[in-house]
């Protein structure tokens, strides 16, 4: 991958919710993007239903497979229930 970082294998202790450490995972490696001078952080595969992922969804544009196609959504964009 040329064009971003990965942060599909980003993990942090379930057992301490409170501290947000997927979204500081998150933040730190947009920085480093950011240093690098790459455009795009892949956060990897985001399931609704899944509260251990519910932070992913604060992250925008985030993009969805529906109906084969993948489309964006916005800041100001609601997600469809697909």
């Amino acid at each position: 991958m040329d064009d971003g970082l990965s942060a599909v294998y980003t993990f942090f202790d379930p057992d301490q919710p409170r501290r947000s450490l997927g979204t500081f995972a998150i933040l730190s490696q947009l920085a480093l993007c950011h240093r690098l001078g790459l455009p795009y952080l892949y956060l990897g595969y985001w399931v609704r239903d899944c509260a251990k992922m519910a932070y992913k969804a604060d992250f925008r544009p985030l993009q969805l497979l529906i109906d084969g196609q993948w489309r964006e959504f916005g800041v100001d964009e609601e997600i469809p229930a697909v």
